[in-house]
């Protein structure tokens, strides 16, 4: 009988893989008590919603501004140590907050610059140690990886993470942050135990020297590839256009929950339990469904069930139907989530993972923003249901549009930087 952990990181994928799991889990923990740890430190020095909704933006605000440089500099440098020195610079901005609150003299600027400056770090953390796992893994592992960091995310920073934030918050607005600065400096030195340094291959081939072209150099080049290769292009489309569809209702869900639905504070934070819940139980059993399931047969079953979720949520009127969908919809989610980090993983050449996957990121970020905006104005205007109904309405016509592309995105084939375009994959 296999043993734990041989189910959840297999022999074969090899001991960095697990140095880089246990780091990765690590620093959720930390992620997940700032999750909850921040938003309550703001909101105990000022009731100013425009205050309160500024730290919310500067989760998002240092993606659009700094992603494509930080791909770009992912791709010329050593990825491993790149995400020991953004974490590095997320312990000292985090130490420099606590030295405030323990001597009394922060406030609410200094609580926003650190989010920011924080923020800043944490994109070059999460740009480069998105590119370690295709380089630790064979193609045929990807998809068992990303689903073991996913559900490393869902236990540690969605599931235990924010209730210990809370908790030791109301021990003191310091302790959640110190713990944080353990658990960052405890990822740090599990991913420095990666026997096996991840250096882009260009970034090998001239030793790593400083004669690089300028950095907008870089992030055209990956633009460039990406608008040439139609399989990724539309895979990075489609995300972003259900991030914007996602986002609008998503943006009013504590209205929706308490003033629709009419199920209080806890019936809120219980509909993003079972959000996380559904998540765990479809991430652990990822593995039987990529052996039974092909990858475009689960696409395509994910992103209906998306547009199927919208709809119910817009018909609902009782609180455990809400969970009940919210439970469904973390399963599929984070199915999709691993299955198309795993697919552009496979398709985007060694040398240009860095700038490929921080488009993606800006796109699924900005998609947030516009999301959440057009959710705002749209619920002020009709209402809490509305939001809802725009996004079964725009998530239904994307799945359309997208529906025969999914063939040719599963079904291309890798490609070099030298050789991007593949005419008999366009979609």
């Amino acid at each position: 009988m296999p043993t734990l952990g041989e189910l959840v990181a297999p022999r074969r994928m090899g001991r960095d893989f697990r140095w880089l799991l246990a780091s990765s889990w690590t620093s959720n923990v930390g992620d997940g008590v700032a999750l909850a740890a921040a938003p309550l430190l703001i909101a105990s020095m000022t009731s100013s919603p425009i205050l309160v909704a500024a730290g919310a933006i500067l989760q998002f605000l240092p993606w659009l501004l700094f992603g494509l440089h930080a791909g770009a500099i992912a791709d010329r440098f050593d990825r491993r140590r790149l995400v020991m020195l953004a974490n590095a610079a997320r312990a000292v901005v985090l130490t420099a907050l606590c030295v405030f609150l323990v001597t009394g003299t922060a406030n609410i600027w200094i609580v926003l610059a650190v989010a920011f400056l924080y923020g800043t770090a944490e994109v070059f953390v999460d740009t480069a140690g998105s590119t370690l796992l295709p380089m630790l893994l064979q193609p045929a592992d990807l998809g068992i990886g990303n689903a073991r960091l996913q559900a490393g995310y869902l236990v540690a920073n969605q599931f235990a993470g924010p209730p210990l934030g809370a908790f030791l918050f109301a021990a003191g607005s310091a302790w959640p942050f110190l713990v944080e600065i353990v658990c960052v400096l405890a990822a740090v030195v599990l991913i420095s135990r990666l026997a096996r340094t991840p250096v882009p291959p260009r970034a090998s081939a001239d030793g790593g020297g400083s004669a690089h072209p300028p950095v907008h150099t870089d992030i055209a080049e990956g633009l460039r590839w990406l608008w040439r290769n139609p399989p990724v292009r539309m895979l990075v489309l489609i995300i972003l256009l259900f991030n914007v569809t996602w986002a609008a209702p998503w943006g009013v869900l504590v209205l929706y929950a308490t003033e629709h639905l009419h199920m209080g504070a806890v019936g809120y934070g219980a509909l993003t339990t079972a959000s996380a819940v559904g998540g765990i139980l479809a991430t652990l059993s990822f593995g039987w469904l990529e052996r039974h399931i092909s990858f475009a047969s689960l696409m395509r079953i994910v992103l209906t069930l998306e547009v199927l979720m919208h709809l119910a949520f817009a018909l609902t009127t009782v609180g455990w139907v809400a969970l009940v969908i919210m439970f469904f919809f973390g399963a599929y989610a984070f199915v999709w989530g691993t299955i198309s980090t795993t697919v552009r993983q496979r398709l985007v050449p060694a040398e240009l993972q860095g700038r490929v996957a921080s488009v993606n990121m800006v796109g699924v970020f900005g998609g947030m923003v516009v999301g959440q905006a057009l959710g705002g104005v749209i619920a002020e205007i009709w209402g809490l249901t509305a939001p809802w109904w725009f996004a079964f309405a725009g998530a239904a016509l994307t799945l359309l549009f997208v529906w025969k592309p999914i063939s040719a995105i599963v079904s291309a084939r890798p490609v070099t930087q030298d050789d991007p375009a593949q005419p008999s994959n366009e979609p």
